[in-house]
């Protein structure tokens, strides 16, 4: 993870949960909360960002086992306080590279909100260092945001990638540019790569879920 936007998140994690309060978004919260765990049954299953563990509790419900990483141990440890199922893991990793899992693999992946701030350049070359991580048959999770105008902060500008970019702006007052990118369903399944199989794309109004399993 680039450093301004590690430091974004480091800062921003006691109060990075308000954005799930946001009354237009329950319905689809709901949704999905409880769509989760069926994913991840009997899995031994990556994290892979996790913040402040908002979904772990529900994607580990019935896996065997699950490790939740995060590059920064503020948010791990708000993620810690929370009561979790008996199978979770925290540990520290940069999700760029997960080198620091040594020579772990596993048969199922997770990200919520972590997709859109890889580089639409460097995308491709990210999932291949997940799927590095999968053994065959792994079923791999990324939820992320759909843009709805009014309720998402808006795109200030484009680089030449293609890339969007948000200003956020903390309690404090400090303003941070974000990279934040919004795929269309084909853009995401292109990126896959050819091990990706059983591919479902569900749109919620705020919200879409990519799922698939790795020859």
């Amino acid at each position: 993870m680039d450093a301004p936007l590690a430091d974004y998140y480091r800062r921003r994690a006691a109060t990075y949960e308000r954005i799930y309060a946001k009354p237009e978004r329950q319905a689809d919260l709901r949704a999905i909360e409880a769509a989760l765990p069926d994913a991840f049954t009997g899995r031994d299953v990556l994290e892979v960002a996790c913040g402040t563990g908002w979904w772990t509790p529900f994607g580990a419900r019935d896996a065997a086992a699950w490790l939740a990483t995060d590059l920064n141990p503020e948010p791990i440890a708000i993620a810690r306080a929370k009561a979790m199922p008996a199978s979770v893991r925290f540990a520290i990793a940069d999700a760029d590279t997960l080198a620091e899992l040594g020579e772990q693999t596993f048969d199922g992946a997770f990200s919520g909100f972590w997709w859109s701030h890889v580089p639409l350049q460097r995308l491709p070359g990210w999932l291949d260092t997940l799927h590095a991580r999968l053994r065959p048959g792994a079923r791999v999770v990324a939820l992320d945001n759909l843009y709805v105008e009014g309720s998402s902060t808006p795109v200030t500008r484009h680089d030449a990638h293609g890339n969007g970019y948000q200003m956020r702006t903390l309690d404090d007052g400090s303003a941070q540019e974000v990279l934040k990118n919004f795929p269309t369903r084909d853009a995401a399944v292109a990126a896959l790569g050819p091990r990706a199989f059983d591919v479902t794309w569900t749109a919620h109004a705020h919200y879409w879920v990519l799922s698939y399993r790795l020859r």
